[in-house]
């Protein structure tokens, strides 16, 4: 088992992610203190969140995504959100 501090895991999401993906246990700190663990997900939990429409599995690569570009957009993604949730 790992520690990494809150920071580490903010600047190093990605990898982290990666780590616990591949099946280990990070604990999280914050000023030296444990605050959280993050622990790879079994497969039967993701099987289940399947079966009842809450999770969809990937079908390409994260690699795949390497060609997209950004999008430019005529409003901020706030003001979008608030157009959806009826706040304007």
């Amino acid at each position: 088992m790992s520690t990494i501090s809150h920071r580490e895991m903010r600047n190093n999401s990605a990898e982290v992610l990666r780590r616990v993906e591949s099946g280990e246990t990070i604990t999280v700190t914050n000023r030296g203190r444990a605050v959280a663990q993050l622990i790879p997900m079994p497969d039967s939990v993701l099987d289940e969140l399947e079966a009842r429409g809450q999770l969809r599995r990937a079908t390409k690569p994260l690699s795949s995504l390497r060609g997209l570009h950004p999008v430019q957009l005529d409003e901020s993604t706030e003001e979008i959100l608030a157009d959806l949730r009826g706040d304007r």
